[in-house]
């Protein structure tokens, strides 16, 4: 299906009347599918592993034969307080640049400061001393090399030792607050908006405000991108098409990251978002006319006949067009609509312009979200739908699997949406195409378990990317000034229960079926610790290749090194940029440290332990052996 069809519209502009509505027979099987039988699990056996991290303890795996209680797996223990294995790709200046890295990460000053210090030092030492004291310390620490060839021994090195690589090039381009926010502004808001503001109906969330126009603000863990024009676009492609062709030269099986506001005009995504949401909520409002408000996603139901009266008595169409709007195979048989059928009534269109009628849940008719589009505002946003389709294509073509990074909640529905159309065609063989879900939202479980459901009727390979989120702050500072509920969990805890619910279904997705993909993207060793130990219950051999964990380089060694030697499937997050360009990010990551170093002392504990054995046995000289 092609992304400038994917766009969909339930009304005609011209007229204001409902397109007729077609729901394809794949999508109204049962919502909540019942588990597989255990002929139809499909496991691997788990090779044994020689590495002194490896516990053997006998368990029951589910077989492919119906003798399953005969079959038996090695249970797999990784020891991540064993620093010498944790280590030993690293030697002791590696080691040692570590230690500094961390502890000047603790100092205050220095992290607040960073931007300054680092200008500062580049004026006193000219600017090759400067990149050499750089890569002798945060550069080296964080990132991977200058370009394509640089990056490649650290990368071999690494696969060595058991871990692969996520590429992402890492040049920000660095502007004023000031430069920022105007580009925000500009970029967000539409021709009509600015000739007639304040005549759409356009909801305050969904909208530009300047106040937090530099999305940078708060955010930490996260490149920005602002969008300047098309021709910018089309070079950050090409940066991405770039980096996943050294993916696919570099490693195999590897990763290759992308974010979607690089590659087009904001204002598409905001108003996409709108639109999506919108139709949502008048699902839910629909739902809970019926009584059914209490239900989770998954298990709400829209009973048809009852659906057809209240659209009727709501004046959003004639009865006999209300008929017609919904037909199909299964619809007709069932009786009932969920709301991966609702979704999939934004399938079919023309203009993208046609893609903007929403509901009124006060007045139940449809309404234009936006007045007009012009002629280029409409090319803008092919464009930008053509470019994720290249992306894909090439991603494809290289062996090279693409994660698709999440972004602030205004922008997330209409991202997810076009990741999901990208999984639907590009992920029918394997997964190709991961989407991120940030389990900081109340609404990750919902948005985690549709997502599986869909994949599960249509029949193609989920592929998911798990993480806490990078956006906490700004978001809730955001909805608390513009006056919207706050999206994000209340407390830590609450995030973590989340993630881990999220995590726990879709592992026991891949139990039940074998094209469940997930990606354990996280810092938190408590996590991983979790995810072994859910992968050790259901059986799920490291060797299958269907659970994956990611960390940044240069953080966390003693978690992503040590899995990795025990066969697990472990990914770093790669950035490579020249020293100038990628500045920014090593800020980013100085103030990340600081939170995370200051919480715990362990990481700075386990290396001091690694030298000082390595110390007294004499390996004073310690080389890595690959």
């Amino acid at each position: 299906m092609s992304y400038t069809r994917f766009v969909a519209s339930f009304a005609r502009t011209q007229t204001g009347n409902i397109n007729k509505i077609r729901v394809s027979p794949s999508r109204c099987r049962p919502t909540v599918a019942s588990p597989k039988s255990q002929e139809e699990k499909q496991p691997r056996p788990l090779e044994e592993e020689g590495c002194a991290l490896v516990e053997a303890v006998p368990v029951e795996l589910i077989s492919q034969t119906k003798n399953a209680k005969d079959v038996r797996l090695n249970r797999i223990h990784v020891d991540f307080d064993n620093t010498e294995e944790a280590y030993k790709s690293k030697n002791n200046i590696e080691l040692l640049r570590s230690l500094l890295v961390f502890n000047l990460c603790t100092i205050d000053f220095l992290v607040e400061k960073n931007k300054e210090l680092m200008e500062l030092s580049k004026k006193l030492l000219g600017q090759r001393m400067f990149e050499k004291l750089m890569k002798m310390t945060f550069y080296g620490q964080f990132v991977a090399g200058e370009d394509h060839n640089s990056i490649k021994p650290l990368i071999h090195k690494n696969q060595a030792f058991g871990v692969g690589a996520v590429l992402d090039y890492s040049v920000e381009e660095d502007l004023t607050q000031e430069e920022a926010v105007k580009k925000e502004m500009d970029s967000c808001v539409s021709e009509a908006e600015k000739e007639s503001p304040g005549t759409d109906h356009r909801e305050k969330k969904y909208k530009a405000h300047r106040r937090f126009g530099d999305r940078r603000g708060g955010v930490i863990s996260a490149r920005t991108y602002f969008y300047a024009d098309e021709a910018k676009c089309d070079n950050q492609m090409e940066t991405f098409l770039n980096c996943i062709k050294a993916s696919g030269g570099a490693s195999t099986d590897g990763f290759s990251a992308i974010k979607m506001t690089a590659l087009g005009r904001p204002q598409f995504l905001l108003q996409f978002s709108e639109v999506l949401v919108k139709w949502r909520k008048f699902f839910n409002f629909l739902a809970a006319q019926q009584g059914k408000s209490e239900l989770t996603a998954l298990e709400k139901t829209l009973e048809l006949e009852q659906l057809k009266e209240s659209l009727t008595q709501m004046g959003v169409g004639a009865k006999d067009d209300i008929e017609n709007w919904f037909t199909g195979e299964k619809l007709g048989l069932s009786g009932t609509i969920d709301l991966l059928d609702w979704n999939s009534l934004i399938n079919d269109t023309t203009k993208m312009s046609n893609l903007l009628m929403v509901p009124n849940l006060e007045t139940g008719q449809l309404e234009s979200l936006s007045n007009k589009f012009t002629a280029e505002e409409e090319s803008q946003m092919k464009r930008m739908l053509q470019r994720v389709d290249i992306l894909a294509k090439h991603a494809v073509e290289n062996g090279v699997r693409l994660m698709v990074d999440a972004e602030q909640t205004y922008f997330q529905p209409a991202i997810s949406r076009l990741t999901l159309e990208m999984q639907r065609k590009f992920n029918r063989e394997k997964p190709v195409i991961f989407n991120t879900y940030q389990c900081y939202l109340k609404e990750a479980y919902d948005n985690v378990t549709l997502d599986v459901e869909l994949s599960r009727r249509e029949g193609w390979y989920f592929g998911a990317k798990l993480v806490r989120g990078a956006y906490m702050y700004q978001e809730r500072a955001r909805a608390q000034e513009i006056g919207y509920e706050d999206p994000i969990n209340p407390d830590y805890e609450a995030t973590n229960r989340m993630y881990h619910k999220c995590l726990e279904y879709v592992l026991e997705e891949i139990e039940h079926n074998r094209k469940a993909n997930v990606m354990v993207a996280t810092h938190n060793e408590d996590t991983v610790k979790f995810t072994l130990e859910k992968m050790n219950e259901m059986g799920l051999s490291p060797t299958e290749n269907k659970v994956y964990f990611g960390q940044l380089l240069g953080m966390c060694d003693q978690i992503s090194f040590p899995l990795g030697q025990a066969g697990f499937p472990v990914y770093k997050y790669v950035p490579y940029g020249p020293v100038n360009e990628v500045i920014p990010y090593l800020s980013r990551r100085a103030q990340e440290n600081r939170g995370f170093m200051k919480g715990s002392q362990r990481e700075r504990s386990l290396l001091w332990n690694e030298l000082r054995r390595r110390f007294l046995g004499g390996q004073i000289f310690y080389k890595p052996v690959y």
